[in-house]
């Protein structure tokens, strides 16, 4: 058993901070489109291609970053990621092209993607059964909590009235908190299932002492007996029969998270204001009451989700992002009640962080078995990044055509998403992860390597 104190508290908190990165970068260019378009004379196409390129850069983290963490570890992998975050704000800060800004935008697509998948892993592997949800859920808080000082930021510096140079100052001043985030890292410790998978036995069992176990000789016995469990040949390969339910699962949640709009609306949403009409200031004070509203929604969620359990969250936030989704395709279509679109906006991403957002890394976090865990969060964010940079994309090109058009689109796959929710998903919040595996069929059954394992867990510790 493992109880909160606040050596696993700070590591959550430092771990966590990823995310603050992730939703900086994430919604930070919403404030630039405009500018990089004037400043570079980008056409729609181009400009879809220029908020994409980061994405695709995500892609690529979060494919390799399932290998990454399983070779070097949570921690390890992590600073390099932070070191991602900072490199690309300083390139795109002092960019002299259209093309260096879009390797650098790429270079922090590689830290988005890659602390995508490690950093909810890690957190899940050291947080107790009954708090994971939570725990695994603060990535998500520092991610809403980084999009909001992201339209803050973008909001202060749009004051300053700074012209050509003022993108440059948006993008770039994310370099600061990547900074503290790399010296931070050093601080925390690796994950002891990952130290236990090593074969470091006495470090895995200092750690969990460390993490608050209250006989972390047993859990580790316990972790030791899971791994051995998977360690039939090609346990370590994701593609194969056994984790079917799984993969469908990961697959599923991932590509509807992007194809229901959220990063859409929010890397476009001072271009949505600007098409009903919105000046510039307004534009800027609309986004952070958006970003503030996420963050309020994600706290709630949190404090809910390991009591109501996370498909019930999925559940009731589609209905109200179909709601919502409604009335926004309206107002684009007939042309009327633009002042409603803020508050219509706000209810949208509320129900999104409530849902969805709330959701998805913890739920990808828990599905796996231990050998493959890293691997399929890693499938699970490559699949949302890759949807999320095709949405992303495509929305000035279609808002083009329609303004209402990729509204009417989110709204089907709201539907849709309820849909499969409603009949696939199982619950599994306050679960162990090992019984999860058990429950999803992922885990062989109990073997006399069992014994085994609990002697040579004991005979390595014991010796000198």
């Amino acid at each position: 058993m493992t109880t909160l104190n606040g050596t696993l508290i700070r590591t959550v908190f430092v771990a966590a901070l990823g995310g603050s990165l992730l939703g900086f970068d994430t919604a930070v260019i919403a404030g630039s489109t405009q500018g990089l378009t004037q400043v570079f004379g980008l056409t729609p196409s181009e400009l879809g291609f220029t908020v994409s390129a980061a994405l695709w850069g995500t892609v690529i983290g979060a494919m390799a970053a399932g290998s990454f963490g399983r070779v070097l570890g949570g921690r390890t992998s992590l600073l390099i990621l932070a070191s991602c975050y900072l490199i690309s704000a300083l390139g795109c800060a002092f960019s002299t092209s259209w093309t260096w800004l879009l390797i650098f935008r790429f270079i922090g697509g590689l830290g988005m993607g890659g602390s995508s998948v490690i950093a909810p892993v890690y957190i899940a592997e050291i947080a107790p059964p009954a708090w994971r949800g939570r725990l695994v859920g603060a990535f998500q808080i520092n991610i809403i909590g980084g999009i909001l000082i992201a339209y803050l930021s973008n909001y202060v510096i749009g004051l300053f009235e700074l012209g050509a140079l003022e993108w440059r100052w948006q993008l770039g001043i994310a370099a600061a908190p990547a900074a503290l985030f790399l010296v931070m890292l050093i601080g925390i410790p690796q994950s002891p299932r990952w130290l236990a998978a090593q074969g470091r036995l006495e470090e895995a069992k200092q750690v969990l002492g460390k993490l608050g176990s209250t006989q972390p000789l047993a859990e580790l016995v316990a972790i030791r007996a899971s791994l051995e469990s998977d360690a039939t040949p090609n346990a370590d390969r994701l593609f194969q029969w056994r984790y079917r339910r799984p993969i469908l699962l990961a697959l599923t949640l991932a590509m509807f998270n992007q194809l229901i709009g959220i990063n859409a609306v929010l890397y476009y949403l001072n271009d949505i204001f600007a098409m009903a009409g919105f000046d510039r200031t307004s534009q800027n004070a609309q986004a952070v009451a958006v970003g503030a509203t996420m963050l309020i929604a994600t706290l709630i969620a949190l404090s809910l989700i390991d009591r109501f359990g996370r498909r019930t969250l999925l559940l009731v936030g589609s209905v109200g992002l179909a709601l919502c989704l409604a009335g926004i395709a309206t107002i684009f279509q007939i042309r009327q009640g633009e002042q409603m679109l803020l508050f219509l906006l706000v209810g949208y991403v509320a129900f999104f962080a409530f849902s969805q957002g709330a959701v998805i890394w913890v739920y990808l976090s828990e599905i796996f078995p231990d050998r493959v865990r890293a691997q399929g969060q890693s499938l699970g964010s490559s699949t949302h990044w890759v949807m999320n940079a095709i949405v992303s994309a495509a929305f000035p090109v279609v808002a083009t055509q329609s303004q209402a058009g990729p509204f009417f689109a989110f709204l089907v796959m709201v539907i849709l998403q309820f849909v499969a929710v409603l009949l696939f998903f199982p619950e599994t919040s306050g679960v162990r992860l090992e019984d999860i595996q058990r429950r999803l069929g992922t885990m062989d059954p109990p073997n006399s390597s069992g014994g085994a394992v609990n002697t040579d867990v004991g005979k390595a510790l014991d010796s000198p």
